[in-house]
């Protein structure tokens, strides 16, 4: 018997029975009562369609630069109903209390918001993180109902060689019957499959088809990621056809502008496009996540909350509302749920001002080792180049696209770390692939220990762009001859208290002042977010040095001492 609900009446995607039927949705107290196909059952050209929400697979909210209630602004009008969200950054700046942060935040918003327990921080013993989380930290936000997984487990190597204090973190989330989430570039053939036995149940990081295979072969389930600077869905999208069952769509990191414009919306218009069928997409982009994380959202099935979008069509994807437990939360390109009231800025930044004379980088040989960045790629290449010195130093060389790079520990030394002053000198190498041709830019938010990272052409300008963020104790900064920009974070130094136009306006002038001082980067600052995330090769730069990520070793930059 069909009670006294709200009734909505269009075409309705049953992702489960795999059907599109014409007929009415009833909604009562939050829950979907009804669902009734009409007599004829047939697809109206003239109706919309109802169908389950978006998921975000796999996303780190920090990296949009806003707080979880303010990510949730944006994402609902792009149809998000849901993400599964690693806070794995904040975790790495603040330990718990950070997690907890991101926890409490998004209590205040109807967005569905899944965290999980982060599995590696530090991500590695070559860098200085704000915090550490060991088996028993873990085991405890483990114990929380509101972390339904592990995280990504980005240490594989430790996995394959038994790590004691990651397998007991492992073991603590398999003993609650939580799904453990994976982190493996590159990772193939018996390798990939000895990691994904240890219980691994996920991958984002494939960036071939063949390594995707080779994780579909063993078990795992793939995340096809397209965020603001790791974009696979190119090279992996046929997946969506050949695998419905086994493919999840995730945004990994996403910066405000982009977020302003889509979300996992615009995958999955792009995957029909390319002529994936749009079943699968949907399957994709809204079920599967549901399924593997069992996430309590609804799949427009009687009984289930009531968590759908409405759209005009299954090739576009334009959504014209947004539900999330009844509630109509965004219509129109337009959110529906109040603006956030202030909250607290944790935040952790030490950092002392550095001069132009501490980025002094010694390279008598005049050969050297540079990271190679990519544009759209995580992973970074090794080159080995003739480079310019003055005095024995090497200097940027904008010919050649060879520029400085800089990463500033921003927490308080450790006492056995030397002596002296409090912190470190700063790390200094060369990279190319940036294409500036002038000034300099520096960043807080630095995967995965979030000390600050710069690049630019002349070491004051560098050094000008780095006291900046430190002066701000936290965000995104340009230095160009006597301009002086910077976007404060003060959140961890990684998030702001803006709403997302606002951080994404501010966030869009420095884009445009980059890419006017020569950047060909299509993410010059997110580019710059992962040159130190050592976990992904080839060669990165941490606060400790020059890092190749295949030796897992850290290396000079003087290519000559090789010789």
């Amino acid at each position: 018997m069909q009670g006294s609900g709200t009734e909505y009446t269009g075409n309705i995607v049953d992702i489960v029975r795999r059907r599109v039927f014409y007929g009415t949705v009833t909604v009562t107290d939050g829950q979907i009562e009804s669902v009734i196909e009409d007599e004829s059952g047939k697809v109206r050209d003239d109706a919309t369609y109802f169908m389950p929400g978006f998921v975000d697979a796999h996303i780190h909210i920090e990296s949009s630069m806003l707080t979880p209630c303010q990510f949730a602004l944006a994402a609902v009008v792009h149809g998000t109903v849901a993400t599964i969200s690693d806070p794995h950054e904040i975790a790495n700046v603040l330990g718990i209390e950070g997690v907890k942060f991101m926890l409490d935040n998004a209590e205040h918003t109807p967005l569905k918001v899944m965290f999980g327990a982060p599995s590696c921080v530090p991500a590695t013993t070559f860098e200085t993180a704000g915090a550490s989380l060991d088996s028993k930290a873990v085991t405890e936000l483990l114990d929380d109902p509101r972390i339904g997984y592990l995280s990504e487990v980005m240490n594989f190597p430790g996995v394959l060689m038994g790590d004691r204090d990651l397998l007991a973190k492992m073991g603590a989330a398999k003993l609650r019957n939580k799904p453990i989430d994976g982190h493996a570039p590159g990772l193939r053939g018996d390798e990939a499959a000895a990691y994904i036995r240890a219980g691994i149940s996920t991958d984002h990081e494939c960036f071939t088809k063949d390594e995707a295979l080779d994780k579909l072969a063993a078990g795992a389930m793939i995340q096809i990621r397209e965020g603001s600077a790791a974009r696979n869905f190119e090279a992996l999208y046929t997946l969506i056809d050949e695998f419905p069952d086994k493919i999840m769509l995730c945004s990994d990191d996403k910066h405000p502008d982009e977020l302003m414009n889509s979300h996992i919306d615009d995958l999955a218009r792009r995957a029909v496009a390319k002529g994936m069928d749009p079943m699968n997409v949907i399957q994709a982009g809204c079920a599967n996540p549901v399924h593997h994380y069992r996430l309590d959202v609804g799949l427009l099935q009687e009984g289930d909350p009531a968590d759908f979008i409405e759209v005009d069509n299954l090739c576009d994807f334009n959504v014209q509302r947004t539900f999330i437990d009844g509630a109509c939360v965004a219509e129109m390109s337009k959110p529906l749920l109040p603006e956030p009231s202030a909250c607290e800025l944790p935040n952790r930044f030490e950092a002392e001002p550095v001069t132009p004379g501490d980025l002094r980088l010694p390279c008598p040989s005049g050969k050297a080792r540079v990271i190679g960045a990519l544009d759209g790629q995580l992973i970074t290449e090794q080159r080995v180049l003739d480079v310019k010195t003055t005095a024995d130093n090497a200097v940027a060389d904008t010919d050649n696209d060879i520029l400085k790079i800089v990463v500033v520990n921003r927490y308080q030394q450790a006492p056995d770390k030397g002596v002296g002053s409090r912190f470190p000198a700063p790390a200094v190498a060369l990279i190319q692939g940036f294409g500036l041709k002038r000034g300099a830019i520096a960043s807080s938010v630095a995967h995965d220990s979030h000390n600050i990272v710069a690049v630019g052409t002349h070491d004051n300008e560098l050094a000008k762009a780095i006291n900046l963020v430190i002066e701000s104790c936290g965000g995104l900064s340009v230095a160009d001859g006597g301009r002086g920009e910077v976007l404060p974070l003060p959140i961890a130094g990684l998030m702001s208290t803006g709403s997302c136009g606002e951080v994404a306006e501010a966030y869009a002038t420095l884009d445009k002042a980059v890419k006017a001082m020569g950047s060909t980067l299509r993410a010059p600052y997110m580019t710059l977010s992962f040159m130190a995330l050592l976990v992904i090769p080839s060669l990165k730069l941490s606060d400790e040095g020059l890092f190749d990520g295949a030796k897992f070793a850290f290396v000079p930059v003087d290519a000559g001492e090789d010789s």
